[in-house]
């Protein structure tokens, strides 16, 4: 299919999807039906592994914001299928450079827009077609926009127009078609920039030949002296953590914390440290290690005395680690308990990334590149699992929590029933979960369906 089609199918799907709805099982179709477009319109040399784990994930995706409809599930689709896409037009190019350029087309919009020769066919297109789009749809298009202009500058004009009585929503069908018109338009017909491609080059994992060469971060210290500098930093650093990590230990483990609460935010504020520290001392590991150390026969002190420090935030996110799980043994299981554990996980990963990046002698771009696809692999993590739900059941069978406690996690109506059943009778979850069941079939999220019905 051509690209003016395809943008136009994908339009008509999105109004047939969201029109008279809700946001749900619709959401989830139109994720399937773009990832599986995306797939018949790829040429067969871009449909590489990464780009067919890429459609799997997009499909996934879209079948658990199907299920569940929630915030996570939404953006693991929306990351997905822009990751598809850009993967389908170039497979060179770095992942993490979707962000700068879905950017810069959203910007663009209505200048590429306006550029009809860059995705209207210039060729074998009939005089009907022609007549229809310069009679008709740039004519509606100047007229719904200036419309829009005027009634908001008064209201006699507006009240005029919406006086009337339609069956039909004209503004709903409207606003849809320009929304799905947007996305189905940036999505199909993106343009990568000349930038994005020098972008690209400094984004490379390994060093080029002519980065070998002798060089040094700071212009106003010689190669000597930088190395030195280095040396010093990471003596001093290694020393200051060790005496951090002992503190941070006895605090947590030896001074007694006077009530849950307060264990609760000292827990969060001692992590909230660790990630920090972790982000910082890979920063300053990058600082030194972009160019000439990484190459030069004399730092060898400096690299063991970098790895020394890498070995050391290890062990302080160990204690951390430890003490999250502390507090999920003595308080239960939260949304934001588990989320300590995501961010330590992506910050251990940070951490042999780093120690990989000076072992293999790798650039600094090669830290972004990987870690930015562990984020995305933990927002799939996010959307595929029942968290909710998992945290409902440790609770209840450790007995930690009560009603209200666990009425605050998601996704766990039909646990609340069996096991609180005259409490969750007394609260507004039996009207919220008939209102999802009575849903139109676009409108519905699956999860609900699959609970016993309810009548408030």
């Amino acid at each position: 299919m051509k690209t003016h089609q395809l943008i136009l199918l994908t339009t008509v799907l999105f109004i047939t999807l969201f029109y008279g709805e809700d946001l749900g099982l619709n959401f989830g179709l139109l994720g399937v039906a773009y990832a599986l477009l995306t797939l018949f319109h790829t040429p067969e040399e871009n449909r590489t592994r990464s780009f067919l784990m890429l459609f799997v994930a997009s499909i996934l995706s879209s079948a658990a914001f199907a299920w569940y409809g929630d915030f996570a599930s939404f953006l693991a689709v929306f990351t997905s299928l822009f990751l598809l896409a850009f993967k389908s037009k170039n497979r060179e190019l770095k992942s993490l450079l979707v962000i700068p350029v879905f950017a810069v087309n959203f910007v663009t919009f209505i200048y590429r827009f306006f550029k009809f020769e860059d995705w209207l066919p210039k060729r074998n297109t009939s005089e009907t077609v022609k007549k229809l789009i310069a009679m008709f749809l740039i004519p509606a298009f100047f007229v719904v926009v200036f419309f829009g202009v005027y009634a908001l500058g008064s209201e006699h004009f507006s009240g005029f127009f919406t006086g009337w009585e339609f069956s039909f929503d004209l503004w709903q069908f409207i606003v849809l078609g320009t929304l799905g018109f947007f996305i189905a338009f940036n999505f199909w017909n993106f343009k990568i920039e000349k930038f994005i491609f020098n972008l690209n080059h400094q984004l490379k994992n390994d060093f080029l030949n002519e980065d070998k060469k002798e060089q040094h971060s700071s212009s106003f210290l010689d190669i000597d002296s930088e190395r030195m500098s280095g040396v010093i930093s990471f003596i001093a650093l290694n020393i200051l953590l060790l005496v951090f990590i002992f503190t941070f230990n006895y605090e947590q483990f030896v001074e007694i914390s006077k009530s849950p609460s307060q264990l609760a935010g000292e827990t969060h504020d001692r992590v909230n440290a660790v990630i920090l520290s972790i982000v910082m001392a890979v920063l300053v590991i990058m600082f030194y290690f972009k160019g000439k150390f990484n190459f030069d026969n004399k730092a060898g002190t400096l690299k063991l005395l970098a790895t020394i420090w890498i070995f050391l935030n290890a062990l302080l996110l160990i204690s951390a680690f430890a003490k999250n799980s502390e507090y999920i043994i003595s308080l239960g299981i939260t949304y934001k308990r588990l989320g300590v554990y995501a961010f330590l996980a992506l910050a251990f990963i940070g951490l042999i990334l780093t120690f990989i990046k000076i072992k293999n002698q790798k650039t600094n771009a090669f830290l972004f590149n990987h870690m930015s696809w562990y984020f995305y692999g933990t927002v799939l993590a996010a959307s595929f699992i029942n968290w909710g739900n998992l945290a409902t059941v440790y609770n209840i069978r450790n007995e930690k929590g009560n009603f209200d406690f666990h009425k605050s996690l998601n996704y766990n109506d039909e646990i609340l029933l069996k096991v609180y059943p005259n409490e969750f009778e007394k609260t507004t979850k039996p009207t919220e979960i008939a209102k999802e069941q009575n849903k139109t079939f676009l409108s519905k999220i699956i999860y609900y369906q699959t609970l016993k019905p309810q009548n408030p």
